[in-house]
């Protein structure tokens, strides 16, 4: 009777050992951007013109794989490290576009960093030209990413002046929402804080942020917007800061900005 043969041992594809025990390789643009050193779009620009090296080579791959602590990356000459994170809040003034460099020539939100001293630093979130009020930088972009995630980042709080007096029923069905284009738009909760002879102010909470929601949202009751500004991102507000002025987040107030939202 033939000897048995011993149970085959399983084969172990290299695709396997890469997935169980290597350290993850992300594009050398990605990486650069991850550092709070740059944006990705800038970052491939860099790498683009032959200012970053990867072990001594010059790459001009910005999805070249890396892995970070393993590859030596140097750009300018400097070898990469960590940039000290910077964590700010600007009250924003209506009229500037919340973007880097604006193809049309309009004034931008860096305006108010002008002087400040401040390394590469992104908005967290958008407000668009016409609006206002509190608005967020970082260089630290998982930070950006969890303050903007619409499932578990913090409620953001607008006082908002229209051109009528809202009753009610009115306020229900902001809340309700409308479909727009495809998207369900909806306030959180929404309040009468004062009001004239023609017009008031509204509070308005959102849960997420999408494109222009609050103009189009009431936009869809034939209502204008006179005045949008952003008071408040979950429990931090933006307070006495003058306009067009910046300041960096406390300790206290990334704590806080840590805490789940809902």
């Amino acid at each position: 009777m033939p000897a048995s043969r011993p149970p085959r041992t399983p084969r172990v594809t290299r695709a396997a050992r890469v997935t169980a025990g290597a350290p993850p390789r992300h594009g050398l643009a990605r990486v650069l951007s991850k550092q709070g050193l740059c944006s990705r779009t800038e970052a491939a620009r860099w790498i683009g013109e032959g200012r970053v090296t990867v072990d001594g080579r010059v790459m001009r791959d910005p999805e070249f794989p890396v892995v970070q602590g393993r590859h030596r990356i140097v750009v300018d000459g400097q070898p990469l490290a960590d940039s000290p994170r910077h964590y700010l809040m600007l009250n924003k003034p209506r009229g500037l576009v919340t973007t880097a460099q604006d193809e049309r020539g309009r004034d931008t939100v860096y305006r108010c960093f002008d002087g400040g001293g401040l390394p590469w630093i992104a908005p967290v979130g958008r407000l668009d030209k016409a609006s206002e009020g509190l608005l967020l930088f970082t260089n630290d972009p998982a930070w950006a990413a969890r303050i903007t995630d619409p499932a578990q980042g913090p409620d953001k709080t607008y006082h908002v002046q229209v051109d009528r007096l809202p009753d009610e029923g009115l306020l229900r069905a902001l809340v309700q929402g409308v479909v727009h284009e495809g998207e369900h738009l909806s306030a959180a909760t929404a309040r009468v804080l004062r009001s004239g002879e023609r017009n008031a102010w509204l509070e308005i909470v959102l849960a997420e942020g999408r494109n222009r929601q609050i103009r189009r949202l009431l936009a869809a009751f034939d209502i204008d917007v006179l005045r949008l500004v952003r008071v408040a991102i979950g429990p931090l507000p933006l307070g006495e800061l003058p306009k067009g002025q910046w300041r960096p987040l406390t300790r206290e107030e990334l704590l806080s900005l840590a805490e789940p939202a809902r």
